[in-house]
């Protein structure tokens, strides 16, 4: 899974409304756009790659593809979702020993995920003491 919240894996949008689409996902997550008018697309770029494209759906299709986005806390990220017009279709669900998702829907059409990683505890570092104090031991005796 990718690293940094926001980042997804790979998508390419067909959305109802690109430019409600793209004022969404700029403000929930962040992303930023190049428009190409010439060809009818913008290309995104996440905090993470890698990137994509965001297009109007074709003639008779619905806005479509579901891609998981990271998210650091689900429950933070839906608010903004719902604040920025989205809305969450499946709320917060874990996934047993991995972590949660929930599905939402933003202004555009599109439907995404949320994924966030279940956190596991840090094993404890090992203690230095003993190597550091030997160390010691060894240069006070020359």
């Amino acid at each position: 899974m990718a690293s940094k919240p926001g980042s997804i894996v790979h998508v390419e949008l067909h959305s109802a409304d690109p430019a409600k689409s793209k004022a969404f996902y700029g403000e929930v997550f962040g992303w930023k756009f190049k428009e190409f008018p010439e060809m009818n697309y913008i290309m995104w770029t996440a905090p993470n790659e890698p990137a994509g494209g965001l297009m109007k759906a074709l003639e008779g299709r619905p806005p479509q593809v579901l891609n998981y986005i990271l998210s650091k806390e689900i429950d933070e990220t839906s608010r903004k979702i719902a604040t920025a017009g989205g809305v969450i279709i499946q709320p917060k669900m874990e996934i047993p020993g991995q972590g949660w998702w929930a599905l939402f829907q933003e202004p555009g059409g599109t439907m995404m995920a949320l994924y966030q990683n279940l956190t596991r505890p840090r094993a404890a570092p090992k203690p230095k003491r003993a190597a550091k104090t030997a160390k010691r031991a060894g240069k006070k005796r020359k």
